[in-house]
């Protein structure tokens, strides 16, 4: 009888919260790329955005602002040099809760990073490799102190920066522990639940379908909705409808075409978000690839017309871009030496052994690529120019999530896809561009090249701003030349509101705090 009444009780809250529609913001988009919400093991575009609202950080960003380290979890910190080590330490703020109401103490933080370097993640690299963070090197010196040891190598400054990327999120340890199995250190579960004392706590994730959110009663910082709702909508067309009907009240990944027609109506407002996003091709290195040839390379760059994707598909909604550090941070390097050239392009093929052209698989997405463009429609453009200069494009169009599948697998020919640094340094694009042994972009597309990952790690630990500055320009261009890479362009991101929606922003680092929202009648 008692559960009876519970159950009744959860739906009759629903539906009383169901009528506020100013207290269910409806969020639409293209999540297929999501496919954990693990803190520890999530690196998806979607996955981190969530995460991002479902746990806190020791530190972080606010708003837009990304030059500035703020109190998270950790009300105050301080950096030290030991003779044999950097030590971190961090002053917990007291009372900070997670959504079981157990108190976030200095034994979840350690917890919390143990898990990440004993998971090995996708995103385990930036704290095995850049921080060069060591099992036992963080440690609780009462409840309220964490004290973190790096050695004299690693650069301090990343690894703040690192903290408030997803990673750090911190997990009630407790909860984990008691839900994990075989010592997965509770991975299948977190995958699909949640246990942190952000905003808001995971409800449910109808695969496919809808993530549904919810305030998290026990958080320090309380959300001005009680309930988000971010359903999957991949269909352009369908979303700009659903936004105009109502359905929803914020769309993502609208076509430039809907974002000019939806600006001159004062129903809807847009907002065109800042990234150090990058979209790109990635050409498989492999021995016995035709692309482990650098004149192949070569002669995809010189067959993409970037400057009609830019002006043509993309309504000028991007910054034409050649190198891998974007526009924004330290190293941006604007040399753009490929103009289109399909009869030089079919020269190099020629050159490399391919007098008759070569014809190959390109794998994209079935959603939407930077700056609001259908991948497929895309692909198809990429697909039309190569062709002029006999480079044959058989299009494979798959969901983002068997796409990143694949391509972490080095199983592809080419790929189209898209990047963003996990924190705002250039290093959170120069190692995983450049050092194979980072197990990221570099390695999925067969570079291993030791110049360009020495010159990676030697730029991570300048402190000389133009020092380092130089060292990117030197490494942009060689991985310009030599690398695995076509860089296409680097997108805003459009984002189409109903008026109602009040307080919505995603910063470059494509994080969006959904606590910050509210919505008028």
């Amino acid at each position: 009888m008692r559960r009876a009444l519970l159950v009744l009780g959860t739906l009759l809250g629903l539906s009383a919260l169901a009528q506020d529609r100013t207290q269910v913001l409806v969020y639409g988009g293209d999540w297929t790329d999501l496919i954990t919400l693990d803190p520890q093991v999530v690196y998806e575009f979607t996955g981190v955005m969530i995460v991002d609202n479902l746990y806190e950080t020791l530190v972080r960003f606010e708003g837009t602002d990304l030059s500035t380290l703020r109190p998270g979890l950790a009300e105050s910190w301080k950096v030290d040099r030991a003779p044999d080590a950097w030590v971190l330490t961090f002053k917990l703020r007291r009372g900070s809760r997670f959504s079981t109401g157990r108190e976030v103490t200095a034994k979840d933080v350690v917890y919390s990073f143990e898990r990440a370097l004993a998971l090995k993640g996708p995103s385990s690299f930036l704290f095995t490799e850049i921080a060069q963070l060591k099992p036992g090197a963080t440690r609780a010196l009462d409840p309220y102190t964490v004290e973190v040891r790096l050695p004299k190598t690693a650069s301090p400054q990343s690894f703040l920066s690192i903290l408030t990327f997803s990673i750090g999120g911190v997990v009630d340890s407790e909860e984990v522990q008691k839900n994990a199995k075989g010592g997965d250190y509770g991975k299948d579960w977190l995958a699909q639940n949640s246990a942190g004392s952000g905003p808001f706590r995971l409800v449910r994730w109808d695969r496919g379908s809808q993530v549904i959110l919810e305030a998290n009663p026990h958080a320090r910082v309380k959300p001005k909705v009680q309930r988000v709702i971010l359903r999957y909508i991949q269909e352009p067309a369908v979303l700009r409808t659903a936004l105009e009907s109502g359905e929803v009240d914020i769309a993502e990944g609208l076509t430039p075409e809907a974002i000019r027609a939806l600006s001159n109506n004062p129903r809807f407002r847009i907002l065109r978000a800042e990234t150090l996003r990058l979209q790109y091709l990635g050409m498989n290195m492999k021995p016995g690839s035709p692309f482990a040839n650098p004149k192949v390379r070569e002669a995809v760059r010189y067959a993409v017309n970037q400057d009609e994707i830019v002006s043509g598909l993309l309504q000028g909604n991007a910054l034409k871009i050649q190198t891998f550090i974007p526009k924004g941070l330290l190293g941006y390097n604007p040399a753009a030496p490929y103009t289109y050239d399909p009869a030089r392009a079919k020269k190099l093929l020629s050159e490399a052994g391919y007098p008759n052209g070569l014809e190959f698989e390109l794998l994209a997405s079935t959603g939407i690529c930077g700056g609001g463009v259908p991948c497929p429609d895309l692909a198809v453009k990429l697909q039309a120019d190569m062709a002029k200069a006999g480079l044959r494009a058989r299009i494979r169009t798959i969901a983002n999530a068997e796409l990143l599948g694949i391509y972490r697998a080095q199983n592809h020919q080419m790929v189209l896809a898209g990047w963003s640094p996990d924190f705002p340094d250039p290093d959170g694009n120069a190692t995983p561009w450049a050092d194979y042994e980072a197990r990221s972009l570099a390695w999925r597309n067969g570079y291993n090249d030791p110049v360009a990952a020495s010159m990676a790690r030697q730029a991570a630990l300048e402190a000389d701003p133009k020092k380092r500055a130089a060292l990117y320009k030197l490494l942009t261009e060689k991985v310009l030349r030599e690398g695995p890479y076509a860089v296409l362009y680097q997108p805003a991101q459009p984002i189409g509101l109903s008026a109602k929606v009040e307080g919505f922003l995603k910063n470059a680092m494509m994080s969006a705090p959904l606590w910050t929202v509210s919505k008028q009648p």
